[in-house]
């Protein structure tokens, strides 16, 4: 069956176009072509790639945890399809090694059942750097040991991605360098750091940071620290673009220093996709309110973003252009993980997995191999 999407803009991962059609063909794209109004025609906004998150706590009311099952990772993933991903990074935040295990256990079996929308793991966590815990629960945290090296090694070869945010104060150069050989991707995050250290550490093989700005340093005049060595370099990073996490005059200032590497992450909890305003997490009792997550104390616990309103926060507040919205969260971080050549754009052969934003970039419609849902 052949389908035609005109009356938006179309962005195809890399611009965006104007007066031109969507073309698909039994849930494939075909091609991208200018053409007047025909076919489905869409009151404006815009056409786009489904998003790419790397970072996804949980989602539908589930987080990622020790309870861990291929079931409940099917359940987060289902969640964020209809939230207009193509594919996300379940993360597992700090935890037990049992924890750590099963989950793991989880992902690859999940894997082997193709679930949908399941791309691989990132473990945010344990060998982090307590001095910069954040929300993670400081007893837990640990440095790696040989133990823990090889279930990531196992890990690396039966998962279509795995990624791992690690601290130079629990883990090793050598250890980094063993994990990015093995084609982990190593993201520096929860960091007590100096810019020379995480110079090295990137060096070592790292290829990303973790939630840009949040659980590191501040830069100062004569010690810029992990922050300073993303926006100095080439390491990519994820950032929270709620205007929450990360300042708008933060947000413009990082902009303005890196045109290409930062890529957008929703760092949700399991109130995604739902209507909760309150929730037993961990122990703890997470309140919901007016676009923050927190504790009863008001300290913030976590983030309540999707990446459309991540996109409408850079576009408004962060002031970039909507293309250069768009490719944070589409074709950027499709190819720190390798998927460039299957997510994250729009060109014939690639699977029609798309989004329609409105005028507001607000999610108004998405498709699954060309199927609405």
């Amino acid at each position: 069956m052949r389908q035609v999407f005109t009356g938006a803009r179309i962005f195809d991962g890399v611009q965006l176009l104007s007066d031109h059609g969507l073309i698909v063909e039994n849930g494939q794209v075909t091609g991208i072509e200018k053409m007047a109004p025909t076919g489905t025609i869409l009151k404006g906004g815009v056409l786009a790639p489904a998003f790419v998150d790397l970072q996804v706590n949980g989602g539908g009311g589930i987080m990622l945890d020790g309870q861990a099952d291929a079931g409940r990772i099917a359940a987060i993933c289902a969640t964020h399809i209809l939230l207009g991903c193509a594919g996300v990074l379940p993360t597992l935040i700090t935890d037990s090694p049992a924890a750590t295990r099963r989950v793991i256990a989880a992902g690859i079996e999940a894997a082997q059942a193709n679930v949908p929308g399941f791309l691989g793991l990132h473990l945010e966590g344990p060998h982090l750097d307590p001095l910069r815990k954040g929300a993670h629960d400081a007893a837990l945290i640990r440095p790696m040991d040989a133990a823990d090296m090889d279930l990531l090694l196992e890990a690396a070869k039966a998962l279509p991605v795995l990624m791992v945010t690690v601290a130079p104060a629990s883990v090793t150069l050598e250890q980094v360098r063993k994990l990015a050989d093995a084609g982990v991707i190593v993201s520096l995050g929860h960091a007590e750091c100096s810019y020379d250290l995480a110079c090295a550490y990137v060096a070592a093989g790292a290829k990303s940071a973790t939630h840009l700005f949040n659980a590191m340093p501040p830069i100062s005049a004569r010690e810029p620290g992990l922050a300073g060595a993303v926006l100095d370099g080439t390491l990519a990073a994820g950032i929270i673009a709620d205007g929450i996490h990360v300042s708008p005059p933060a947000l413009r200032l990082a902009m303005g220093v890196r045109p290409q590497g930062l890529y957008l992450v929703s760092d949700c909890m399991a109130f995604a996709g739902t209507d909760l305003t309150e929730m037993e997490l961990g122990g703890r009792r997470i309140l919901r309110r007016d676009g923050r997550l927190t504790l009863e104390n008001g300290t913030l616990a976590g983030a309540d973003l999707r990446l459309d309103h991540a996109i409408r926060v850079m576009v408004e507040q962060a002031k970039i252009s909507p293309s250069r919205a768009l490719v944070m969260a589409t074709s950027t971080p499709a190819a720190l993980i390798g998927m460039q050549n299957t997510l994250g754009h729009l060109a014939p052969g690639r699977r029609a997995d798309f989004v329609h934003l409105d005028d507001d970039w607000q999610l108004s419609q998405l498709w699954w191999a060309g199927v609405t849902l």
